[in-house]
């Protein structure tokens, strides 16, 4: 089976531990995971059927440590599978969540805002290439798309948009060491990936610690 060699602390190494930090660090997303989960639980108002969508995220936060110390462990095209997916399922998961726990969109607006991110992502990697920018340019929009829940947020000075800047200022943190990772390989053998792993699961926790509090109550009808 075909090793992918894509991160600085591999080298072109096989093995299991080849990647050890960058394998250790993705415990940092199941333990984002546990925290999440004990403030879910902090919440006795919030039934199942009032809070399945946090469930479900808290769930992929925790498979995304998993499937990224399996890239980490096997690097193979399986391995990336298990990477990619819970984290797709997630970004597009929260951007539902937020979309109606927050901005309370109705349905129609809320696919809108779905379908838009859909085209955004889409076509950002169709026109540039998935390999621009060590392959963080798939991040971007969701980026931009929390870029913009910020601004959305301060404009109705929501208690919730500090915590969204926060949220975008460790992004562009933790896309910065992905992006340079491969690059500064010369002068930092063991590579900047790890500081994705430990800045995202942070990130991660802080974004579903604000979904949390700004729950939606079930008698709160959407925004017109």
């Amino acid at each position: 089976m075909t090793m992918l060699d894509t991160y600085c602390e591999r080298a072109g190494a096989a093995g299991l531990l080849a990647e050890p930090i960058n394998l250790i660090t993705n415990a940092a997303f199941v333990i984002a995971a546990v925290l999440a989960a004990r403030r879910l639980a902090a919440e006795p108002d919030l039934g199942l059927s009032n809070s399945w969508d946090l469930g479900l995220l808290i769930l992929l936060l925790g498979a995304i440590g998993i499937g990224s110390a399996l890239w980490h462990s096997f690097a193979t095209g399986w391995a990336v599978l298990a990477d990619v997916i819970p984290i797709t399922l997630f970004i597009n998961l929260y951007l539902l969540s937020f979309g109606w726990r927050v901005l309370r969109l109705r349905p129609l607006a809320l696919a809108g805002l779905w379908l838009s991110y859909q085209v955004l992502s889409i076509g950002l990697v169709a026109l540039t290439g998935p390999e621009l920018l060590n392959g963080s340019v798939g991040y971007l929009p969701a980026l931009a798309f929390l870029g913009g829940f910020w601004w959305v947020l301060r404009r109705r000075t929501d208690p919730l948009a500090p915590t969204l800047l926060a949220a975008c200022l460790l992004f562009i943190g933790s896309l910065t060491f992905r992006t340079l990772d491969v690059a500064l390989c010369g002068m930092l053998p063991l590579g900047l990936h790890f500081f994705w792993h430990v800045l995202n699961a942070l990130l991660l926790f802080l974004l579903l610690r604000g979904l949390i509090k700004a729950r939606r109550a079930p008698q709160q009808a959407p925004a017109a």
